[in-house]
């Protein structure tokens, strides 16, 4: 008997063994971000982060500047040929380095502290809000405008309509990763379908002899140096988004597969449908009246598509939705991994108890994109932020540069030709000083005054003398906000 009695104990020491492995894994499970991504999630998230309102929008900001058709669809195809060497550069990197957080994390490995600080301070503080305000102010445009047939949206029925997609969206991501997840796959799949609509359209209409408008197609083209640069920022802005996946390789389920198979698979279609909407535009406007359309998409859509010409603004709707949750997704994990290596206020880093979102950075995140959309003309912001981007996509390449002599004990599963970053760092500079030279203003000089002269300042005072002050200070208002949000602080992340 006494021997049956310790056989029969064995099992429930077993079990309370694995009971107790259990709960730690629970408790370990809380304190990181959960990795919800597989390749369809992760493509979906490429895709609909990157095709937003421009290419139903403002493609005519890529033709005034060349003043053709041939040199603009060029000028497309150019930048979905940059966009994919870029991605390339960033599998490297983020199969290199599986930490959250793109450039910050990138800039970090390779130049110390000071870069990545500076990066975050610009995009968590400016870019980032402030493109996901953008992107909101145009759903909200279009989401407005049935109602309003007579005239144009009133400017406050608009910002009330992009503050509550921001609170919505906000609301969503803060909540749930699978939730915010499905319904970037919904939205993606919903502006896929309207694109299909639109190039089968063209297709038909070719078939049928319009092609009037796609002959002599570089005559009257205006190029310069300064011209083809800020074309380039006009297209860019389309397809930006392609480094969106590396913002969150902590949350991809086996990295070193999905993340560049994702990129592969996503960045050519967005290029090939953006290519062939283009074509579809021009078989029913000439370039002359492209540029004088307030709405490239629903112009197509009232000379093709009537009577349902209606679904053209339903999915322009969708579409910036869905690019807006995208933006937003990814904007606070640069919040969460900044407040993580003590750059930024450590609430930052802190994560939900019970959904394991990073729920405190993007609640910041639209805190100030909703501040954003106050002022009567954020475009303008851009615009004069946007040079700041590429600034960071060439920091970015020329960190690849630098680890491949500086730290070559990194495992580097996809490794890339050396051209290419370098290739990619090359026309960044040029992207970064070609409209300055072009178009010399003042506000470039302050928006890198803000940038790097404000960085500087803040990070010497915060970070590397780290003041006493804002310890004392911040330490119950960190506890105060911890309880009232139900967050916890981050186990350290380990690759």
């Amino acid at each position: 008997m006494g021997e049956d009695q310790v056989r029969n104990r064995r099992p429930a020491n077993c079990e309370k063994e694995q009971d107790a492995q259990s709960q730690e894994s629970e408790t370990e499970k809380k304190m990181q971000l959960q990795k919800e991504f597989g390749l369809f999630s992760g493509t979906c998230l490429i895709v609909g982060t990157m095709i937003g309102s421009g290419i139903f929008i403002s493609p005519k900001s890529v033709l005034s500047n060349v003043g053709a058709v041939g040199p603009s669809l060029i000028i497309w195809a150019a930048c979905g040929v940059l966009s994919t060497l870029g991605a390339l550069c960033y599998a490297e990197l983020g199969t290199m380095i599986t930490k959250s957080g793109a450039e910050y994390a990138y800039l970090f490995e390779a130049f110390g502290p000071i870069p990545p600080f500076l990066y975050s301070w610009g995009s968590v503080v400016v870019l980032k809000p402030s493109a996901f305000a953008i992107v909101c102010l145009s759903f909200a445009e279009y989401a407005a405008a049935p109602f309003y047939t007579a005239c144009d949206p009133p400017s406050v029925v608009k910002k009330f309509l992009a503050a509550a997609a921001i609170i919505i969206i906000t609301g969503v991501n803060a909540f749930s990763v699978k939730m915010a997840s499905f319904m970037q796959n919904f939205l993606t799949a919903a502006k896929l379908i309207i694109i299909f609509v639109i190039v089968v359209a063209g297709i038909v209409l070719m078939a049928q002899g319009n092609t009037q408008n796609l002959t002599n197609t570089f005559e009257g083209a205006k190029l310069s140096f300064g011209s083809i640069g800020v074309a380039f920022y006009g297209g860019l802005w389309a397809y930006d988004g392609w480094n969106q996946l590396n913002f969150i390789t902590e949350e991809l389920r086996n990295p070193y597969r999905n993340l560049p198979l994702a990129i592969i698979i996503g960045i050519p279609l967005v290029t090939v449908c953006y290519i062939m909407v283009n074509t579809a535009y021009f078989t029913v406007m000439t370039a002359e009246e492209l540029l004088q359309s307030p709405a490239v998409a629903v112009t197509f859509g009232d000379r093709v598509l009537y009577p349902v010409s209606w679904i053209v603004p339903v999915f322009v709707v969708l579409s910036t939705f869905g690019a807006a949750n995208g933006s937003c997704f990814t904007a606070g994990r640069i919040a969460f991994v900044a407040g993580r290596e003590g750059h930024l206020v450590k609430i930052l880093s802190y994560l939900s108890a019970k959904r394991y979102t990073p729920s405190p950075a993007i609640i910041f995140n639209g805190i100030l994109s909703i501040i954003y959309i106050i002022p009567a003309d954020i475009n303008t912001l851009i615009n004069y932020f946007s040079f700041a981007v590429w600034i960071s996509y060439g920091a970015a390449t020329l960190s690849l540069i630098v680890m491949r002599f500086t730290r070559k004990d990194l495992k580097r599963p996809v490794k890339i030709p050396i051209v290419i970053p370098i290739i990619v760092t090359v026309i960044s500079i040029y992207l970064v000083f070609a409209p300055i030279i072009d178009q010399p203003e003042w506000e470039y000089l302050y928006c890198a005054l803000f940038i790097f002269g404000g960085g500087f300042i803040l990070y010497f005072l915060f970070v590397y003398y780290k003041f006493n002050w804002t310890r004392k200070m911040m330490r119950p208002i960190t506890l105060h906000l911890q309880l009232l949000m139900e967050v916890v602080p981050p186990e350290q992340y380990q690759e």
